[in-house]
C-alpha cells in the first residue's frame, strides 16, 4: 500500500502539472511553449492510440526546433536524436528548424550530437534560422541542408553581458571571444569559407534569403514542395 501510495502522489503530482484545453489533457511544458498540441487518434491491432503530434512525427523520424534554443529544448533534441539512431542507425533523421537562436551551450549540445551519432541527419529551415539555428542548419549532412523559398538565415558573433569586479568581466570577455572563435571555425567547416570571410560576416547580423543562404553554403537546396526521396523513407517507415 505503501507502494501504491507513492505512485498515487507521483500521478496526482504529474496531473498537477497538466491542464485541459478544449478536453485534451495537455502537459504544461507544451502549453507554455506551443499552446494546444494537436493529438492524433490511430486504429491499432488493440484499439485505439493517441499520440501528441510531435510524438507522432517522431514514428516518422522527424525532429523539431522550435522556438527559442534554451538547455530545456536542447535536453529534448538531444534525447530524440539519441533514440532514434538506437532504432536505426543507419537511417536518416529529418530535423526542422524555425528559430531565432539561443543559449550558445544549448545549441553546441545539439549540434556535437548531430556530429556525434551515425544517423545522418537532414536539415530543413521553416519560418527562420537564425543565430545558433543557423549553425545547426548548415551542420546537417552534406547535400542534405535545404531551406523552404520563403525562409530568413541569419548568422551573427555571440553577445553576452557581465558584472561584478573587472578580473570577473575580463573573464567573461575571454570567454565570449573564444566562443566567437569556436563558432568561426565551425562556419569555416561546413561552408567552405576562410575564417577572415566568417569574421566579417558575422560582424554584424546578417540576414540572407534562401538562395543567398545556399550561396553562402549555410544550405545546399531551395525546395517548394518534399522531395520524392523524402517521401520515399516515409513510406518505408510506415509499413
Amino acid at each position: 500500500m505503501r507502494g501504491a501510495g507513492r505512485l498515487w502522489r507521483a500521478s496526482t503530482a504529474a496531473l498537477e502539472r497538466c491542464g485541459f484545453e478544449n478536453g485534451v489533457l495537455v502537459p504544461s511544458q507544451f502549453r507554455r511553449g506551443y499552446g494546444l498540441v494537436p493529438m492524433v487518434i490511430e486504429q491499432t491491432s488493440r484499439g485505439e492510440r493517441a499520440y501528441d503530434i510531435f510524438s507522432r512525427l517522431l514514428k516518422e523520424r522527424i525532429v523539431c526546433i522550435h522556438g527559442p534554443i534554451s538547455d530545456d529544448t536542447a535536453s529534448l533534441v538531444v534525447a530524440q536524436l539519441l533514440y532514434l539512431e538506437s532504432e536505426h542507425p543507419d537511417k536518416p533523421i529529418h530535423l526542422y528548424i524555425n528559430s531565432p537562436g539561443g543559449v550558445v551551450t544549448a545549441g553546441l549540445a545539439i549540434y556535437d550530437t548531430m556530429q556525434y551519432i551515425r544517423s545522418p541527419v537532414s536539415t530543413l529551415c521553416v519560418g527562420q534560422a537564425a543565430s545558433m539555428g543557423s549553425l545547426l542548419l548548415a551542420a546537417g549532412a552534406p547535400g542534405e541542408r535545404r531551406s523552404l523559398p520563403n525562409a530568413r538565415v541569419m548568422i551573427h558573433q555571440p553577445s553576452g553581458g557581465a558584472s561584478g569586479q573587472a578580473s570577473d568581466i575580463a573573464i567573461q570577455a575571454r570567454e565570449i571571444l573564444d566562443m566567437r572563435a569556436r563558432l568561426s571555425r565551425l562556419y569555416v567547416k561546413h561552408t567552405g569559407h576562410t575564417y577572415e570571410k566568417i569574421e566579417s560576416s558575422m560582424e554584424r547580423d546578417h540576414f540572407m534569403s534562401p538562395e543567398e543562404a545556399k550561396t553562402f553554403g549555410l544550405v545546399d537546396e531551395v525546395i517548394e514542395r518534399r522531395p520524392e526521396s523524402l517521401v520515399a523513407d516515409s513510406l518505408v517507415l510506415r509499413r
